[in-house]
């Protein structure tokens, strides 16, 4: 049988990849995904008073391009994805509803095999543990799956939430950053994951699609 034409998969393995949480369905973004996306970005993502990213693009929400800035930026990842270096913004839904994102990214991962993760939630979706088990998917995705030696993190001290993440999952220190936060000095602390320390989610991770993802995110061939 020939293949479908219209089937994006063909050229674009990443269309195919899926991963099924107890309660959430975690996929790489689509353009109808990222515009709910921009949408729940709308509504907010944390208190005025506080900023718990490094860029920090929820500074601009007021601003009539916000939304259209969101998918943007997830555009701009798309097509820099290469085995060299990839940043994969996975859409984080509950049944079927949009609520945040979960990032991926990796430099020369089939010579070094770490990752770093990134992520946000809608402050609705906040305070369920929907931010571990979306972390767990794409943790697991990376050593059970791609092979990944390392998974690094990192979050303003004042990040709780973010923190107790890491702590759930077993992370350990990885050192420490100053940077300028909204005009003052704020503390950054890193933190590592080995596949040794990690502590794996009592559910079974579900997975499809992440074959023909292989050689785009420069997987080293198992065999």
């Amino acid at each position: 049988m020939a293949p479908d034409p219209a089937d994006p998969v063909r050229h674009w393995p990443l269309a195919g990849l899926v991963l099924r949480t107890p309660r959430l369905e975690l996929r790489p973004d689509d353009d109808v995904g990222l515009a709910a996306l921009a949408d729940r970005a709308l509504d907010g993502v944390h208190p005025a008073e506080e900023m718990p990213f490094l860029e920090p693009w929820t500074d601009g929400a007021a601003d009539p391009g916000f939304a259209r800035g969101v998918m943007q930026y997830a555009w701009r990842c798309r097509a820099e994805v290469s085995p060299a270096r990839w940043s994969v913004n996975f859409l984080v839904r509950e049944g079927g509803r949009v609520l945040g994102m979960q990032t991926l990214t990796a430099t020369e991962f089939g010579v070094l095999g770490e990752v770093s993760t990134g992520s946000w939630l809608t402050r609705a979706a906040q305070g369920r543990g929907l931010g571990t088990e979306m972390r767990q998917a794409v943790v697991t995705l990376a050593f059970e799956h791609l092979g990944a030696r390392a998974a690094r993190t990192s979050a303003f001290a004042d990040n709780v939430a973010s923190r107790r993440v890491s702590d759930r999952l077993g992370y350990t220190p990885d050192g420490v950053e100053r940077h300028v936060r909204r005009g003052r000095s704020a503390l950054l602390l890193r933190n590592r994951l080995t596949p040794d320390a990690w502590r794996r989610p009592e559910w079974t991770l579900g997975v499809a699609g992440v074959g023909p993802c292989r050689e785009l995110l420069g997987v080293p061939d198992p065999g």
